[in-house]
């Protein structure tokens, strides 16, 4: 019962190195537009550190509240905590409107800084050819390649992008020991005079300014704090780490600590290295790289580029791997199309990150590759998504102190109310510096997202409840699976099977299995070709029919054959119906067309247009996948009435095949805590209700992402067959979805038959 995970996160120092890349490169461009500002005005030495001190108080407390949050969500549905059953639907469409506006931002933003970092070294990037820059070029080459790579899976970027993030740690740990060796531990000294209301004059873009202290204490808290850019992404990928829902809200945090950590002493200690050492009002070189010329060799400024462009990189792959993890969970909640959550075969969401890319090169070459120009929009985003955590912690923290009636719980509730002023005060300052710069347009974006979001939801109704189900067959202990299906024995014998057959050796290796059933069930085989129209071809396949009916005529058994034309798949299906068959056996093309995905398939068609279960054989070179006694059967449950569909069907081979059945579950899909715990008690009861049957019988909960699961555990097992349904939780709707993601990939991937157990209105449908 051991679990079979792969291409996970394993512990907090691959996840820091798989999601750091943005908050960690946060030093290199944080202290340039704070230094401007404070520098001159003129109030360095007295604002400084009070507005550093604030940012790391700011960090500190928002960590916090983080370390709350990935308790709650571990299924990489959104780093918010705006659980729809506690605000509402409103909540989550604003909530993922605005992250996949920021996530989008967070990418631009990241490849245009990476742009101008190579510029600055090969300045012929600026020039021009078709109107475009060449670094325009670049910057959308190098996003398709980074797409490209993090579609691979979370395990393939961490190699990509890990050693980037890596590198940034290394070069922030070494300035911080850089600082002390040569400067001396000096932390920024707190001046209260930074919260006055005295008034300062200065010269900005050649006008007259007057301001407070205050003002310019709180305009610089709020550039600096351009440092938690990107901290949401350790909640959104609690879902890519290994283990039980505590583990992997462990090791986020643990990500998020290491990252955040480092920030936050390079603030308190390379901070004040660089207000001495560099000079804000040079426009040519940034003051974190005059502070490396300052206290580094000559050639670590050049090393340094080269890393700036390495981590910018990674910050733009753990972008995509947000939005990636959002779509699955608003595909789990029905607020996007089935499609846009649909895993591929490494065993992530795609779609999402293919739409992202033509969003970014669209903006690439409407509006440039300088990252000024989508800062405006990326800065209020940040802090919408900080305040709106912020107030949903602490509603939920609230709850669980009047619970709970623990200390720690009051301490974490009134530090999260901190937290969350602090970030709304934020929020209110950069909309009304930059509300002309751009911040306007979330006005606009995120109503759109609203509407979409909720048309969908609309469209594909509101998910059910599997939670609900499961706590009402446990508490009420009324599961019997055999006494609920009343004509189940008679549902799932197996009288009549279809075998298509075109000539080939490919769809020749299903014989073996339909001859199996067809002696220990004394079943009918009914063989059958379809010809495509006008292709002279009839005799021959008649030949070859008479040939393969005889022979299974000779053996003793029940065939006979029949010949259509047209469309094969509707061919099938309506043949199939016509004979009012139970059972299609056919192969998919598997190693024999490696390059034809299964929903260009006739099999998967079939399977679209029929209510009858079928067996799908994908041949390989491992014999188990053409040849196979039906002694081990692996059934996939979720927990829904839809996936039980397939019991009856388990009870048949049982019977005649004396199986030993497998019941396995993979315990995510749910924000609720006791989820897990609801799925193991739900499997032992169907496994003990099946063993009440006569069946040998086992329960399995492991492992995360279904499909790969599935594979993994059939593979390591030496499965004989899986037996599922054609859709589970994901969804019903035929038309859409077809074999329902699960079973599509576990038919495109599996070594073992698969038999497809249709969903019909009468299952749940």
């Amino acid at each position: 019962m051991a679990g079979t995970i792969s291409k996970r996160l394993s512990n907090s120092f691959e996840g820091a190195l798989a999601g750091g890349g943005d908050p960690a490169t946060s030093p290199l461009y944080v202290f340039g537009p704070f230094l401007k500002l404070v520098v001159l005005a003129g109030v360095a030495h007295i604002t400084f550190g009070a507005t550093v001190w604030l940012a790391v108080f700011t960090v500190v407390m928002v960590s916090a509240m983080y370390r709350q949050v990935m308790t709650w969500v571990t299924d990489g549905s959104g780093g918010s905590g705006l659980a729809e059953d506690e605000f509402g639907s409103w909540a989550v469409k604003v909530n993922a409107g605005i992250t996949v506006i920021e996530y989008t931002l967070t990418f631009l933003v990241s490849m245009a800084a990476l742009v101008t970092f190579i510029a600055d070294r090969l300045p012929i990037l600026n020039e021009s050819i078709f109107g475009f820059q060449y670094r325009t070029f670049l910057a959308i080459g190098l996003s398709i390649m980074t797409g490209l790579i993090v579609n691979r899976g979370p395990k393939v970027s961490a190699r990509a992008f890990g050693p980037a993030t890596a590198a940034i740690l290394a070069l922030l740990w070494i300035m911080i020991i850089a600082t002390v060796i040569q400067l001396g531990f000096h932390l920024p000294s707190f001046d209260f005079r930074a919260f006055s209301l005295s008034q300062v004059s200065f010269t900005e873009g050649g006008e007259a300014v007057r301001s407070s202290y205050l003002n310019l204490t709180l305009g610089g808290y709020a550039r600096i704090l351009a440092l938690m850019t990107g901290i949401e992404i350790f909640a959104n990928l609690v879902a890519a780490y290994g283990g039980t829902r505590a583990e992997r809200s462990r090791k986020a945090f643990g990500s998020l600590v290491i990252i955040m950590g480092t920030t936050a002493l390079t603030m308190l200690i390379v901070g004040p290295a660089i207000l001495n050492l560099s000079d804000a009002t040079n426009p040519n070189v940034s003051v974190f790289t005059q502070t490396m010329d300052k206290l580094l060799p000559a050639w670590a400024s050049y090393m340094g580029t080269l890393i700036g462009i390495a981590v910018l990189l990674s910050a733009s792959a753990a972008a995509a791997q947000g939005v990636q993890n959002l779509m699955l969970g608003l595909r789990y909640r029905h607020y996007v199309p089935a499609s846009m959550g649909q895993r591929n075969v490494h065993d992530v969401a795609d779609r999402p990150v293919m739409a992202m890319l033509i969003v970014i090169s669209a903006c690439f070459l409407g509006f440039g590759t300088h990252e000024e120009t989508y800062l405006a929009l990326y800065a209020a985003g940040v802090f919408i998504l900080l305040s709106m955590t912020g107030w949903a912690a602490s509603k939920r923290l609230y709850r669980e102190r009047a619970s709970r009636k623990l200390f720690s719980r009051y301490f974490s509730f009134f530090g999260t109310i901190i937290a969350a002023l602090l970030t709304t005060g934020a929020t209110f300052i950069i909309f009304e510096e930059r509300f002309f710069e751009g911040a306007w347009s979330y006005f606009l974006m995120v109503p759109l997202f609203y509407l979409v979001f909720g048309y969908y939801r609309k469209r594909l109704g509101t998910p059910p409840s599997v939670e609900d189900r499961l706590g009402s067959i446990i508490c009420e202990q009324r599961y019997l699976p055999m006494s609920l299906q009343q004509n189940a024995e008679e549902k799932s014998k197996f009288r009549k099977v279809v075998v298509p057959l075109n000539g080939t050796s490919l769809a020749e290796q299903v014989l073996a299995t339909a001859r199996s059933f067809a002696r220990a069930l004394g079943a009918e085989l009914k063989l059958v070709a379809v010809l495509k129209e006008k292709k002279p071809d009839k005799r021959s396949q008649r030949e070859y029919l008479e040939m393969v009916t005889q022979l299974i005529v000779d053996d003793g058994l029940n065939a006979n054959y029949n010949i259509r034309s047209g469309d094969p798949a509707a061919e099938i299906a309506k043949f199939t119906l016509e004979e009012e068959a139970d059972l299609i056996i056919m192969t998919t093309r598997g190693r024999f067309a490696v390059d034809d995905i299964l929903s260009d398939s006739i099999a998967k068609s079939v399977v679209k247009k029929t209510l009858t279960p079928t067996m799908l054989i994908r041949p390989t070179d491992n014999w188990r996948s053409r040849r196979s006694k039906f002694k081990r059967i692996l059934v996939a449950l979720d927990g829904s009435e839809a996936a039980e569909s397939v019991l009856p069907y388990v009870h048949t081979f049982w019977e005649t095949f004396d199986s030993r059945v497998t019941l396995l579950s993979v315990p995510e899909g749910s924000e609720s805590e006791e989820f897990g715990e609801k799925i193991e008690v739900y499997l032992d009861d169907v496994a003990e209700a099946l063993r009440n049957e006569g069946m040998e019988v086992e329960s399995v909960v492991t492992g995360s992402g279904p499909a790969r699961t599935v594979l993994s555990y059939s593979k390591d097992k030496e499965i004989d067959l899986i037996i599922m349904a054609s859709h589970g939780r994901g969804g019903t709707d035929r038309d859409s979805i077809h074999l329902g993601s699960v079973a599509d990939r576990v038919v495109q991937e599996t070594e073992c038959p698969v038999l497809i157990i249709p969903l019909t209105q009468s299952d749940g449908g």
